[in-house]
């Protein structure tokens, strides 16, 4: 019996959860400290670290520790790794990365993570729907549910939920999960959704992401104080967060605050996330109104 309940235990617990609220330097620590009691815990040990290196953009370590004798579980970290560090070689990776989905990964959830993650920065969300369709890992439901979210499907989104709930309901990404689903429905669900971050706050710790999951119900019920205050504790735990910074945008934009307030967050952003899809789609509608200025100035 006491062997059966050492068996039920999730080594990785901790690591984990951390990994999910955005608290990646504690997943780090605490992947260190495990002392793992096989290979296939030492393995999840080292993709969650991986991930959470990728996550606070120290794409090198990934690139460097990751090598062609490594599980292959790995790889695609490094894939993943290769394409927010090298933009340039975006092209290569889509290739290869096309090519090995075209192939069946079904028992490799990893690379489907990595390969739904890049075909949603590259906003094909259907390849990434198409690559994740077979898998019933949670962390697989979980990004599918985001994307229909993306989509704005929420009623695709709430059956991806109820997946979810008869997996796992207790699980921190199925709480997360309903958190994003009750944002999306607005309304009275914002303050359910505000509860769910605020019980993980008090479970675990405030991070980037729960603060502006709090932020973003805040928001949307027009509390702006509040929001700003959640924001602030959020720039306070990490100045160059992307979200908090466009947030902090938005949330200048609803204040009435002098242009130059938002100006600066937006100064922050290009200069720290250039990559950022916010960054990009900005800088695009930047230049088309630069060029239709320009063509009435002519004819003018």
């Amino acid at each position: 019996m006491a062997r059966q309940q050492q068996s039920d235990v999730d080594e990785l617990f901790d690591v984990k959860n951390h990994f999910y609220i955005g608290n990646y330097q504690q997943c780090i620590n605490e992947a260190q400290k495990v002392k793992p009691t096989s290979p296939e815990v030492a393995l999840d040990r080292d993709v969650f670290l991986y991930r959470a290196y990728i996550a606070q953009r120290k794409f090198r370590v990934v690139i460097d520790e990751i090598n062609n004798s490594s599980p292959q579980d790995l790889q695609p970290l490094k894939t993943l790794a290769e394409y927010f560090a090298f933009p340039n070689r975006r092209e290569t990776l889509l290739a290869e990365l096309d090519q090995a989905a075209s192939r069946s990964n079904a028992d490799n959830h990893n690379f489907m993570i990595v390969a739904a993650t890049i075909y949603y920065h590259e906003k094909n969300l259907e390849s990434a729907l198409r690559v994740l369709r077979n898998s019933d890992h949670l962390e697989c439901l979980a990004l599918t549910l985001q994307i229909y979210l993306k989509m704005d499907r929420l009623d695709l989104a709430r059956k991806e939920l109820k997946t979810m709930q008869e997996k796992d309901d207790d699980a921190t990404l199925t709480q997360l999960a309903q958190a994003w689903v009750n944002i999306s429905s607005g309304g009275d669900k914002l303050l359910d959704a505000y509860y769910i971050f605020q019980e993980m706050i008090d479970k675990h710790t405030s991070t980037s992401m729960l603060l502006n999951g709090q932020a973003t119900c805040f928001i949307g019920q027009a509390k702006y104080d509040e929001a700003e205050a959640a924001l602030q504790e959020s720039l306070d735990k990490d100045s160059n967060n992307p979200d908090t910074l466009i947030n902090m945008i938005v949330l200048s934009q609803h204040m009435g605050k002098p242009p130059e307030v938002a100006n600066r967050y937006l100064s922050q952003l290009k200069d720290s996330h250039l990559e950022h899809p916010f960054v990009k789609e900005y800088l695009q509608k930047e230049a088309e109104f630069q060029s239709l200025v320009t063509q009435y100035s002519t004819s003018a």
